[in-house]
């Protein structure tokens, strides 16, 4: 399947850039066409005009020259007055039509010739005065004008429109950066401020006060709209926090429940497994705790709950976890364990914790105590559930023994490692 070609947006600072910079083109260029074209035709009346003097002035000087037929007298005085004004071709007829004398510019040079194509193409040509003596007609003189002026200020008028052109292109560069500041940057602030919220959920960032009044509405519109989202987002937040500590834990006790346990102990079997390592499961099981629901009621069963779950808690190391499984049973996970005698010691502190009188609320004090199973992983199950039956099983044969003890599981794996030892 062939790749599908995506066709890439323009950015917004690139089409305003573009577009503010062709109008500041497109005005400048029209105005210098417009200014330059009004200037040729204002030079070209004048140029026809500063011809038509010149002519005359011909004429003046060269009446005599043409009434006594002189022709040498003639081309010496068109050629004084021809050569220093704009004449490409001056001639002078007698009263016969024959040439008499004549003056032309040199068109050897690529620049003359240029300025002769630009002088037919916008003068009068050629201009024919008559010289009169006498009011007679005694002869004429036929003038063609040269196009250096006009050529020079077409010149000048291009320079002029390339220099108004970089000028106004390098003003629209400008103009546009202040018009990227003022309006696309607010805007790129609030779409980096909006990905962020959609991407990475960070509703915490703001958006920058804008200088024009209609982008900072809108960027304090969508604040407000962050501000709620915030808001939504850390109540969600809390709400998921407090389901889950309640989905995991025990709600008496505070305790993680039997999900939240064996999970850990999950984990930490396979963790025990992968590095060689020990750990011990616990099982605490309260001894009458159904007398004292009879005798005392279920409150008091639950108070009792209570303190011996915050005793228990009390017992252990930093890493250790106690959990409530259910009714008065309880769990310890010993991870990672040193030693056998690591665990009895515990056990055996919490027992003795349990020795205190466990005070109610309606003044009364009630003395229980705790059987304790204790199960090590891998001498008495390499799996939990294993080591959950073991620890259980040797809870029960404590409770058989002498209540408020410790009991180590009797398994063959681990009657097999006592008999090693």
């Amino acid at each position: 399947m062939g790749l599908k070609w995506v066709r890439q947006r323009p950015t917004l600072r690139s089409v305003l850039g573009r577009r503010h910079l062709s109008v500041a083109l497109l005005a400048v260029g029209l105005a210098g066409i417009s200014l330059t074209v009004l200037g040729v035709l204002a030079l070209r009346v004048y140029a026809n005009h500063n011809l038509h003097l010149i002519a005359r002035s011909i004429n003046y000087t060269v009446e005599a020259a043409v009434v006594f037929n002189d022709s040498s007298a003639a081309n010496e005085a068109l050629a004084m007055i021809a050569s220093t004004e704009e004449v490409a071709d001056a001639k002078v007829f007698n009263h016969r039509n024959q040439l008499l004398a004549r003056w032309q510019r040199s068109e050897d040079t690529l620049m003359a010739q240029i300025e002769q194509q630009v002088a037919r193409a916008l003068l009068e040509e050629p201009i024919i005065l008559p010289v009169l003596h006498q009011d007679r007609q005694v002869g004429r003189i036929e003038l063609v004008g040269q196009g250096g002026s006009l050529l020079r200020f077409m010149l000048s008028g291009l320079a002029g429109i390339m220099l108004s052109t970089v000028l106004s292109a390098l003003g629209a560069l400008y103009l546009s950066r202040r018009l990227f500041g003022d309006i696309v940057g607010p805007l790129r602030s609030l779409a980096t401020v909006a990905h962020a919220a959609r991407r990475e959920r960070s509703f915490d960032r703001r958006v920058p006060p804008a200088q024009i009044a209609e982008l900072n509405e809108l960027g304090n519109d969508f604040n407000a709209l962050l501000d709620e989202l915030e808001s939504w987002q850390n109540h969600l937040q809390s709400e998921n926090e407090s389901l889950a500590h309640q989905a995991s834990h025990d709600s008496l006790t505070g305790l993680p429940n039997r999900a939240y346990f064996e999970g850990r102990l999950n984990r930490s079997v396979r963790n025990a497994n992968k590095h060689q390592e020990h750990l011990a499961l616990l099982f605490l099981d309260s001894d009458n705790f159904k007398d004292i629901n009879d005798n005392y009621g279920h409150a008091a069963g639950d108070e009792v709950l209570v303190s011996v779950a915050a005793r228990v808690r009390s017992q252990l190391r930093e890493n250790d976890l106690v959990a409530r499984l259910g009714g008065d049973e309880f769990a310890v996970l010993l991870a990672p364990l040193h030693s056998r005698e690591d665990a009895q010691r515990i056990a055996e502190k919490i027992i003795i914790s349990m020795r205190q009188p466990i005070g109610l609320a309606e003044g009364k004090s009630i003395v229980t105590s705790l059987s304790v199973g204790i199960a090590y992983f891998p001498d008495d199950g390499r799996n939990p559930a294993d080591l959950l039956n073991a620890a259980d099983a040797a809870m029960y044969q404590a409770k058989r023994t002498a209540r408020g003890q410790w009991q180590t599981a009797e398994t063959e794996c681990s009657a097999h490692q006592k008999n090693r030892s």
